[in-house]
């Protein structure tokens, strides 16, 4: 008895993101080790700690294709785009990708919805919220540089928004939190 409950398509396509996913946690890991070296060590380990997220993100994927009955494929990963220029290119990029990221997804969606895959469709909605959280992320972190003055900001403000990205919480506040009493 067939037991797969997943087309070849979808198979193929999440089997697709799992290794975007885990590019994505490449990326992260390699501008995590930029900043690190430029001194910047909150804000490497901030992108550090964002490269192991990516990586889950990647397990939930082939966790999810085997216990559809698929099986999900490995394939190589190409390195980061290289180094960042500075922070505010790092930033920029870390949005770049997310907002690429949440362009794959929504074409997931698509798929799953047009091949009326339910499940799948029901299991990507995980990702949809997620991508929101990561898209504001990104925002958060190109907001806080140009408050600290961008790519002039003083030693003093980079320092501040190092230590302070070096404590962040990973995940950004999301709007359907805010109610009349939390904005």
């Amino acid at each position: 008895m067939d037991t797969k409950r997943i087309s070849a398509t979808l198979e193929e396509a999440l089997s697709t993101q799992m290794n975007v996913e885990l590019f994505q946690s490449h990326t992260y890991l390699s501008y995590g080790i930029w900043a690190t070296d430029k001194g910047y060590d909150g804000i490497g380990n901030f992108l550090m700690r964002h490269s192991l997220e990516e990586r889950n993100h990647a397990i939930k994927f082939m966790q999810y294709v085997l216990n559809r009955g698929g099986k999900p494929t490995v394939s190589a990963l190409k390195g980061a785009e290289g180094d960042p220029q500075n922070l505010t290119d790092c930033f920029n990029r870390v949005f770049k990708h997310e907002v690429e990221n949440t362009e794959k997804i929504y074409n997931l969606v698509n798929m799953a919805f047009e091949e009326k895959d339910w499940a799948t469709w029901n299991f990507l909605q995980w990702f949809v919220k997620e991508q929101i959280e990561e898209e504001t992320l990104a925002m958060d972190l190109i907001d806080k540089l140009k408050i600290a003055g961008g790519d002039r900001a003083t030693d003093e403000s980079l320092f501040n928004l190092d230590k302070d990205l070096g404590k962040a919480e990973d995940d950004a506040e999301l709007a359907r939190n805010a109610n009349s009493e939390n904005p």
